[in-house]
């Protein structure tokens, strides 16, 4: 009977401490990268602005919360949230077995395919063999670094800290051609003036294990409560058309993918 009141005891402090532990999210801290258009940049004024900045904002107004931005590079995102610089990271971050080593995440929020670029009209095959002679541009720390070694191991691999990096070296001839994720390219390089004379080549790359299940919310490993408020800020926003509205700002397809 004594062992019984105390596992009753035990379990009546950690539901205490449980409830009293969680936190009422009134201000939530989002890091974001602002370099990488269409999904996130910095204006000249020092303003962010895309689609991840628009989605951000929507998710906060659903969950009524005060939401303040933090700025930050690629490479420092996931220690900058471990480090309590920011509460979450919405960065076009894949969902992917590798991060949720040390991250947790929210349900994706879009989901969009990998493809390469180079000068218009290359015969080039996107394979192993077809490229073991060239020099890939790739962000660092992104799930296509990790795809390039593991598909392409014989292919000369050039990382830089930034997407913008990547396309100015790409057009100053120091690299062959570039992989990133097709519609940031198409939107962030292809449709605009440094993009003339460049083209895809090849097809989609897709590798579950790599790249996961689409972009996601990446927050703390055991802040469950504000996981699942974000989860339940997609989901209406999707129901509501402020994802819809968002989406068609920036894109002319479904960003969200199957």
């Amino acid at each position: 009977m004594k062992r019984l009141f105390l596992l009753a005891a035990a379990a009546a402090l950690v539901a205490t401490t449980s409830v009293a532990d969680a936190k009422d999210w009134k201000k939530v801290r989002i890091g974001v990268e602002g370099a990488y258009p269409p999904f996130s940049e910095t204006t000249p004024s020092g303003e962010l602005k895309g689609f991840d900045i628009d989605i951000a904002w929507a998710l906060c107004e659903e969950m009524k919360v005060e939401c303040e931005l933090v700025k930050q590079d690629w490479d420092g995102i996931i220690p900058a949230l471990l480090a309590k610089k920011y509460d979450a990271i919405l960065a076009s971050m894949s969902i992917t077995p590798e991060r949720q080593k040390k991250v947790d995440f929210a349900i994706k929020y879009y989901s969009t395919p990998a493809k390469f670029i180079a000068r218009e009209g290359v015969d080039w095959t996107d394979t192993n063999d077809g490229l073991k002679d060239k020099v890939i541009g790739l962000q660092r720390g992104t799930t296509h670094q990790a795809y390039m070694e593991k598909h392409f191991p014989d292919v000369e691999v050039k990382l830089y800290g930034t997407q913008d990096e990547v396309y100015l070296d790409l057009q100053a001839g120091r690299i062959d051609a570039i992989m990133a994720d097709s519609v940031a390219m198409l939107d962030g390089f292809l449709k605009t003036e440094s993009g003339k004379g460049y083209a895809f080549f090849g097809g989609e790359h897709y590798d579950r294990e790599i790249h996961g299940d689409g972009a996601g919310i990446a927050i703390r490993k055991g802040e469950d409560d504000l996981r699942l408020k974000f989860n339940a800020a997609i989901e209406a926003i999707r129901k509501n058309g402020t994802y819809d509205r968002i989406s068609k700002k920036y894109f002319e397809f479904d960003v969200y993918g199957s």
